[in-house]
């Protein structure tokens, strides 16, 4: 079984790449989580991956899922014990920051995990029953940021402290908002646009 793999990338697509490690091509795919941190990744560039081998008499032909580091890759292991989340579907979904997923989890915050792709709100609860208690490990997860500093995710946690500790929302209420605001305008790329985000959709709920 192949657990770990260092070589060189020969291509990058959507939501894979192909990794050359001694003369031989091995197909990795990456969740989006772990493809973003690749953006600035060359052709010809040196890369390590920790692998999730993935082979079974249903998926013949072997599957390799490929994560920067055993922490990723913990959190992907306990993320398809969930029920009717299999690696293929794990691979799609995990479109947020483990972080953010993580505590979405154990804040019981269905409207981020909604947000996964491919996740429902009956899947979001099964999610939640099943690992609600086990993701404070992975609430914080060193070097895990996205290296655009414009990107969403990277100033989320910021507003949300504002939202929070400034303003006095529950954090689980901030994360809603956030969430929301971020799913209404996918274009949002700094601070004062979330925030103006943010309120506008609260005034529009008022006036509703």
């Amino acid at each position: 079984m192949i657990a770990y793999l260092e070589g060189t990338v020969f291509r990058k697509e959507e939501d894979r790449i192909l990794l050359l490690v001694n003369h031989v091509g091995y197909e990795v795919m990456l969740p989006f989580f772990v493809m973003k941190t690749l953006d600035a990744a060359m052709i010809g560039d040196q890369l390590a991956l920790f692998i999730y081998y993935h082979h079974t008499e249903r998926q013949p032909a072997p599957i390799l899922i490929g994560f920067n580091s055993e922490v990723e890759k913990a959190f992907f292991l306990e993320f398809i014990s969930v029920e009717a989340i299999g690696p293929l579907k794990a691979v799609k979904a995990l479109n947020y920051p483990i972080s953010d997923i993580a505590n979405a989890i154990e804040t019981g915050n269905t409207t981020l995990l909604k947000n996964l792709k491919g996740i429902g709100a009956r899947t979001a609860q099964k999610i939640i029953a099943t690992l609600g208690g086990k993701m404070g490990k992975f609430a914080s997860v060193p070097g895990e940021a996205y290296p655009e500093s414009g990107s969403a995710e990277a100033f989320v946690e910021k507003v949300l402290d504002v939202l929070v500790e400034q303003l006095g929302h529950k954090t689980v209420e901030a994360r809603q908002m956030i969430t929301e605001a971020l799913d209404r305008n996918q274009g949002i790329t700094t601070p004062e646009q979330l925030f103006d985000e943010i309120y506008r959709g609260n005034m529009v709920k008022s006036l509703l």
